[in-house]
């Protein structure tokens, strides 16, 4: 408040409060200050709003008054962090030029790492890609408001997620919620590592394997421009291609509704009917019916047929996706099986979102 409103503004505001309504004299008198001073102190309240005109000053709700002053000092305040996020990168990338020990930088620690993960979401201009594996390291998905805020300014999100996050309870309905703000998903039975990229300009990865991670503070990789960074790149894209997209929209000339196409996204990234019926919130046998319906509607008899064929219509294809990604669908039918009968191993929740 120091920088809204002056001390003897404070001050005055808060005796109309106790008062109710007063002029100037009154003010004055109470305040035992010149009437100059009050007067001066009053048209200052009432160029922010804070009081009535007229000879009877009454006071006004400090929230409404206040309340653009205060958000356009946050939006100053996050440009602020952007800014000098963004000088910190500008920096570094200019003294790898002259230090090539910068290329690479070690980061030790989770609240080291949540820092780089949210510096480098702040300072993204086009686009971030994840792979996001099913155990969380360093940062919980509810801490992550760094994306939302992201995808507001236009950056891509493009993230892959390990077929075992999807059958964690609680984890595919914040999937759906992300895609709906903009983020492109899609999912595969494993992946390698975890990565995050961020403009073809920096990348995070870990350094130490999930089974020596019991083994003091986690440590990962900070990698700037390089050849390295391009192979990172390369890695996700050849991934991306391969793995089946999740979508949530309808089908192409809306052949397929937006449940068919979830339900049909589940089947083809290997999740089984017990997983599908419990994040769908129907039955197993509901489940059974539905993809019978689809595979009637694509004219076979089979799940694999039904793969193929959603992958020859481009019912999940991505037309967001750039480049060879744009045409894949749900991938070649090499990497389309039908998902196992067995039930789904039941694991305690964890946040999506956030470093993987």
């Amino acid at each position: 408040m120091d920088e809204l409103l002056s001390a003897a503004e404070r001050d005055a505001y808060r005796v109309l409060v106790r008062l109710g309504a007063a002029d100037a004299a009154q003010l004055a008198a109470t305040m035992s200050v010149p009437p100059a001073t009050v007067s001066a102190v009053l048209a200052a309240l009432r160029r922010k709003g804070l009081v009535s005109t007229g000879p009877q000053v009454r006071p006004l709700a400090p929230d409404v008054a206040l309340g653009d002053a205060l958000l356009r000092r946050q939006e100053m305040l996050d440009d602020a962090r952007r800014t000098v996020a963004a000088l910190s990168e500008d920096y570094r990338r200019h003294s790898r030029r002259r230090d090539a020990d910068h290329l690479v930088e070690v980061i030790v620690g989770r609240d080291a790492l949540r820092g780089r993960l949210r510096e480098m979401q702040d300072t993204a201009r086009t686009e971030i890609l994840w792979f996001c594996r099913a155990n969380p390291l360093a940062m919980a998905g509810p801490e992550n408001t760094e994306e939302d805020s992201a995808l507001a300014r236009g950056v891509r999100y493009r993230a892959i997620y390990e077929r075992e996050l999807l059958e964690r309870p609680g984890e595919l309905p914040s999937i759906l919620q992300s895609m709906a703000a903009g983020e492109e998903a899609r999912t595969l039975p494993t992946l390698p590592v975890r990565l995050a990229i961020a403009d073809r300009e920096l990348a995070i990865c870990p350094l130490v394997p999930d089974e020596a991670r019991g083994f003091g503070e986690p440590t990962a990789a900070l990698i700037r421009s390089s050849e390295l960074l391009d192979a990172l790149a390369a890695l996700f894209e050849s991934f991306w291609e391969r793995a089946t997209p999740l979508r949530a929209d309808g089908g192409p000339a809306d052949e397929l509704g937006e449940a068919d196409t979830l339900l049909l996204s589940l089947v083809v990234s290997g999740l089984p009917d017990k997983s599908i019926a419990t994040h769908l919130g129907v039955s197993k046998r509901t489940v059974q019916r539905r993809l019978d319906r689809l595979m009637t509607l694509a004219g076979v008899d089979t799940r694999t047929g039904l793969a193929f064929q959603a992958a020859s219509r481009g019912w999940l294809s991505d037309d967001r996706s750039p480049g060879p990604a744009s045409h894949a669908g749900i991938g070649p039918a090499a990497h389309v099986s039908a998902p196992p009968s067995a039930p789904s191993r039941r694991v305690p929740p964890s946040p999506r979102r956030g470093w993987r």
